[in-house]
């Protein structure tokens, strides 16, 4: 890895930083933070990053990623509610694995969204990463779900997305939300070993 173009792209991102990137990178991590921790404010922390980068992703063209903000915010909302209405005999939502119908269609929503994302955004905009960007949106489309159902694999999908995310927004000259994602890709994997842990514990109780 060149740490010197890491170093270099850091200092050019900060020099170029809006005051509503700011906002955004630093309400993502707390959010981020939050739902590792299995907190509440995991959701109304997100809602403000989601909702100043459905304006950024489309200042920048990132037009599947825009969508994707939009539908954080529709899934933060629906996991607010699911995360403080617990079935009944239940404290909290417990994190739990997904079984094998869980699995089918957590592949069947990624199967379904890459390709009409990439269908989409060739057609009818001028993005000029449409793969890319229709990658990361149906692998966090999955992620965004498992995580309001508080599936412990909604952190491997965070991390797939993460880790390509990382250099699609570096690519685009969103150079200090890349790095953002750099963070975010050691919280999914801290998120992931804490949940697995949880499931652990309730298994134990």
């Amino acid at each position: 890895m060149d740490f010197e173009l890491l170093r270099t792209g850091l200092a050019e991102g900060l020099q170029q930083l809006s005051w509503l990137e700011g906002v955004a990178v630093l309400m993502g991590i707390v959010s981020v933070y939050f739902s590792a921790k299995q907190h509440i404010w995991v959701y109304p922390t997100g809602i403000v990053s989601v909702l100043i980068y459905v304006w950024i992703c489309f200042d920048y063209g990132l037009y599947a990623d825009m969508g994707i903000n939009a539908y954080y915010f529709g899934m933060s909302v629906f996991g607010w509610y699911l995360w403080t209405h617990p079935q009944e005999k239940q404290d909290t939502l417990p994190v739990t694995w997904l079984n094998e119908k869980g699995w089918f269609y957590a592949f069947l929503i990624f199967l379904i969204a890459f390709p009409a994302l990439v269908g989409v955004l060739s057609e009818f905009t001028d993005s000029t990463v449409p793969y890319w960007d229709s990658f990361t949106t149906a692998s966090a489309f999955v992620a965004m779900w498992l995580m309001a159902k508080k599936k412990v694999e909604s952190w491997i999908f965070w991390i797939l997305t993460d880790l390509v995310s990382i250099p699609l927004y570096f690519h685009k000259g969103l150079l200090l939300t890349s790095f953002q994602y750099l963070f975010f890709t050691a919280l999914a994997i801290a998120g992931l070993l804490s949940w697995i842990k949880a499931t652990q514990s309730h298994a134990k109780a």
